[in-house]
Order: structure tokens, then C-alpha cells, then sequence
């Protein structure tokens, strides 16, 4: 921003942005969020508009915000900052983008029909910013969740090659998120299951199966067991002998683990021993020595727990989630309001 606007447009912006934190009514709040979705302010500097942005990022919670972003013409600006030169733009359009599909078939609708998966897609893929990968990711992740056509659209748009270039980065983030794509996209897409056995994703699943990110490791193995359970020659798992080396250095770490240890191992306990069953047709030595169900915990479930559907909520959600209910969300309240956020310039 140059200097000599600095001055005009600070006070104009704070004045905007804390009347849209104040206003309580729908219809009062559909009029801030229009005004800010279809403002085009690129004269102000980047910081600032990333401010905007959590401004609106906020306002998605509101009952029914997600629906309306389309119907009061928000959504396509909002997808256009995925496009935008900046990468915190980018970051935080792609926050709202997931909160607004998060377990909401009507905005995944509205999203696709807007070709939103599209520059999700070219930022997982080949954005330069890792943070922005992961966040596009995630933001997949959410939008192709139990919506058959956004996944039949990220088949076609080569996700799948996406999610190889990300097992093959060197960040974890990264690994976490595509290995729980993945094994969301194997649970409920058989037919994906050669799809991925073709691109050589299971070799890669396999060497993160040593990771030392204990979430990498769970995902990986989950994704593992996925395809060991499918019984079919074509999708057999490769590199046995690799697999029952790393599943046997597993089970050494776990039965040296401490108490609190074992406990906080749950999931990939489970999943070792299940994984080995499934390969070896036998018991692992975790059920020899007792460790697979410790005393106090419940026996696991025919299919092990499913470690890729938490990881999908986004930051939003999360937060809305832990907020405690009120009783009523009228302007009357007499309850405390948090103060306007002011944007610095």
C-alpha cells in the first residue's frame, strides 16, 4: 500500500470489519459478508487482506452462512482467491473453502458446480508453498468426502498422481493428509484399490510404514491393511519381505514400550496386528504377550478404528465444535461479546 492512502483507507477497512463483527442479525450480516466477498480492495497490501479474509473466514460458522455464501454471490470470489498471487490469500481462501464443505453436501454441491476442485487441485499439485499443499489437500479431503462425484472429478483431474508426489515428499503434514485420503479412497472405492497398486502408491505406503511420526505410521498402516484385505492377486501387496522386517521392528519397539506409551500406541497396536493376520494368516506376538488389547480397554472392532475421518475436520470446525452451546443466539443476549478485531495496518 502506498504510504500517502495508508492513513485514508486504515479507518475505513476497521470501520467495515468491526460492523461485521458487531451485527448479530442474518439479514444484517448476509449485507457485510456480500460487502466484503465482492469488494475488491488490490491496492491494499497483502497483510491486510489476509486480515479480510479471517474476517470472513469467522463469519462462515453463522447458522446456514455456508449455504448462503453462494445465493448472496460470495462463493465465486471466494474461489478466486484461490487463484490469487498470494500465498497467505490463498492459504486462508482455502481454509474457508474447507469449512464450508466440511460434512455439508449442499456447499460440496455448490463448490463443484462452481469448479472449485479445479484450483484446489492445481495448488495441491504444483503450488510452491508446502503449507498451501497441505492446506488444498485438506480442503479436497472435505470436499470429496462421501460425495461420489467429487471423487469420480478428483480421479479425472490425475489426483491420484497428486497423492504419489505427496508420499514422496519430505513433510509429514503432507504425508498425513494423503495417506488419509488414501485410505478413505481404498475403504470406499474398491475399485480404486488397482488404481492405486498401478501408480506404486503401496511401496511408498511401505516405507512410510517406518516413519517416526507415529500418525504417519498409523495412516500408512491403515492404507496397508486396506489393500491386504482385498484378497484379489492383482492388488497383492509387494515388497513382503520389507513389510514383515518393518512390521517385526514394530512390534520390538512396542513390547519395549512403557505403560503410558502402550496406551497412547493404541491404534498402531491394533493395526500391527491386524496388518500381520491379514499377510501372515496368523496372530502376531503382540496377542502372544498381551499387548494388542491392554487391560481396561474394549476388544477393537472388526475393522480396526478409522484414523482418516478426524483428521479431516478443519481448524473452523474445530473450534466451533469446542465452543459452548448458548441458549439463546438473538441480538438480546446479555451474555459477554468478545471486542471487535481491528486490523492493524
Amino acid at each position: 500500500m502506498k504510504p500517502k492512502h495508508k492513513s485514508i483507507l486504515a479507518p475505513i477497512v476497521n470501520w467495515l470489519i468491526s460492523g461485521a463483527l458487531i451485527l448479530k442479525g442474518m439479514s444484517s450480516t448476509k449485507t457485510w459478508i456480500t460487502y466484503l466477498y465482492t469488494w475488491k480492495p488490490d491496492h491494499l497490501s497483502s497483510e491486510c487482506l489476509v486480515d479480510v479474509q479471517r474476517i470472513k473466514d469467522s463469519k462462515v460458522e453463522s447458522i446456514d452462512m455456508a449455504n448462503d455464501l453462494h445465493s448472496i454471490g460470495g462463493l465465486d470470489p471466494l474461489l478466486g482467491y484461490l487463484k490469487n498471487s498470494n500465498a497467505g490469500i490463498r492459504a486462508k481462501a482455502t481454509e474457508v473453502v474447507s469449512t464450508i464443505v466440511q460434512n455439508n453436501p449442499k456447499s460440496q454441491q455448490l463448490v463443484m458446480e462452481s469448479n472449485g476442485l479445479e484450483p484446489l487441485l492445481t495448488n495441491f499439485k504444483s503450488d510452491p508453498s508446502t503449507n498451501e499443499r497441505t492446506k488444498a489437500l485438506g480442503a479436497i479431503s472435505s470436499l470429496i468426502r462421501h460425495n461420489q462425484p467429487g471423487v469420480s472429478a478428483f480421479r479425472l483431474g490425475n489426483g491420484y498422481a497428486g497423492l504419489k508426489d505427496a508420499l514422496g515428499s519430505d513433510d509429514a503434514r503432507l504425508h498425513r493428509k494423503a495417506l488419509n485420503l488414501i485410505q478413505y479412497l481404498l475403504h470406499n472405492n474398491k475399485a480404486d484399490r488397482s488404481v492405486a497398486t498401478e501408480l506404486g502408491l503401496p511401496k511408498l505406503m511401505i516405507h512410510l510404514a517406518s516413519s517416526d511420526d507415529s500418525l504417519v505410521r498409523e495412516a500408512a498402516l491403515s492404507g496397508l491393511l486396506e489393500l491386504a484385505q482385498d484378497k484379489t492377486s492383482a492388488n497383492s501387496l509387494p515388497d513382503q519381505d520389507k513389510l514383515k522386517d518393518i512390521l517385526k521392528s514394530q512390534i520390538e519397539g512396542i513390547s519395549a514400550m512403557d505403560s503410558d506409551n502402550l496406551h497412547a500406541a493404541r491404534e498402531e497396536r491394533q493395526l500391527v496386528d491386524s496388518l500381520w493376520k491379514e499377510c501372515y494368516n496368523e496372530p502376531s506376538s503382540l496377542r502372544e504377550k498381551g499387548l494388542v488389547v491392554l487391560p481396561g480397554e474394549e476388544a477393537p472392532q472388526q475393522l480396526p478404528p478409522d484414523v482418516a475421518g478426524k483428521m479431516f475436520e478443519t481448524p473452523l470446525r474445530a473450534w466451533a465444535a469446542a465452543k459452548p452451546a448458548q441458549e439463546d443466539d438473538s441480538d438480546s443476549g446479555s451474555g459477554k461479546k468478545d471486542p471487535p478485531l481491528m486490523l492493524k495496518f
